[in-house]
């Protein structure tokens, strides 16, 4: 690891106050930044493989008092985003109502990590993309701008087939944020000016030309709550990996209806492990509610959500395989006993 300085803030105006301070001093010629600490479990990887130089690391621990609350009260559920992912995925009134939630994070990581990591991290964490992992490769855009990415001509099974640029195809990695998004979630962040909420669906930046530029948060700001509207005990998340533990999805889907007396009153669809962010299937949506479900129903509904994929040489598997996991995620949750 390379020198930086570690400061413990014990409120948010001081954590927001040194974080802001810490950036504004930040050397790009040196790639320095400023970077809240929490679990720790994607930052202190990242900074062993020399990938994020932190000039800067300040301690937000303390906040977990006010910012770990898990308040499934009244119509919203409300997350504190210092809440552990182990204590969200393992709380009975979210298994109940919000099964796509728990599901999401019980498919995260080992027991381990989600004793350890934070919703709020979870959401922030940066691509596996090897070649952005592996500093020897200088051609990475999310490394080193206007580099090029490597991924495009090298071995690319793992990464993206929707939402790519020519700049970047790295996967957003993430579980958690695709049931967020497909439950319309909002986020609270913090920062210079108080607190202010935005849809989840507006956290996350495609790469487009600028895929250094991963979230939409400012310097200095920090998110500290997710709120979902409504209930949806009628949710699943259904993830497809490599080997059944311990692994990032190859494709998974994040999907809750609404049914009554046999028709689809809504839906909501949400991809992982094939998009570039977290990424929220519209128009699969769209041809979805209103309609009594059957299985041809659920392949047209597949076949719209991948109808704007991009494969190439070694990922294009993941169109087909794709399809395949939203029509078993709808089935999955239009049989559901609730």
């Amino acid at each position: 690891m390379r020198p930086f300085s570690y400061q413990r803030a014990m409120d948010p105006d001081m954590a927001v106050q040194a974080l802001s301070t810490a950036a504004a001093a930040n050397n790009p010629l040196t790639k320095a930044s400023a970077q809240p600490l929490a679990g720790g479990t994607t930052l202190i990887d990242l900074m062993k493989l020399d990938v994020m130089r932190p000039a800067a690391i300040v301690d937000i621990n303390p906040l977990s008092e006010g910012w770990s609350a898990i308040d499934p009260g009244g119509e919203n559920l409300r997350l504190g985003a210092l809440a552990k992912m182990s204590d969200v995925a393992g709380h009975d009134e979210i298994q109940r109502n919000y099964p796509v939630v728990a599901n999401s994070l019980k498919l995260a990581a080992s027991a381990q990590l989600r004793n350890m990591a934070t919703l709020g991290g979870n959401v922030m964490q940066r691509t596996r993309c090897s070649y952005f992992r592996d500093v020897s490769y200088e051609n990475c855009n999310k490394r080193n701008p206007g580099s090029g990415c490597a991924a495009m001509d090298g071995v690319n099974r793992l990464h993206a087939v929707l939402g790519t640029s020519e700049q970047c195809i790295a996967t957003y990695p993430g579980d958690f944020a695709q049931a967020l998004i497909a439950l319309d979630a909002s986020v609270e962040v913090t920062g210079r000016s108080g607190t202010r909420s935005k849809p989840f669906a507006e956290l996350h930046k495609a790469p487009g030309n600028t895929p250094e530029i991963e979230t939409t948060l400012q310097p200095g700001e920090l998110i500290s709550a997710f709120v979902i509207s409504g209930r949806w005990p009628r949710s699943v998340y259904l993830k497809v990996r490599d080997r059944q533990s311990y692994e990032f999805a190859l494709s998974s889907a994040a999907v809750a209806l609404d049914v009554q007396d046999g028709t689809i009153r809504d839906a909501r669809v949400a991809l992982g492990g094939v998009a570039t962010v977290p990424w929220r299937a519209r128009e699969a949506e769209a041809l979805l509610k209103g309609q009594r479900f059957d299985d041809a129903l659920a392949q047209r509904a597949a076949d719209v959500a991948f109808a704007d994929a991009r494969g190439r040489q070694h990922n294009s598997f993941k169109i087909a395989l794709g399809k395949r996991v939203v029509a078993r995620a709808l089935q999955q949750a239009v049989t559901m006993e609730i």
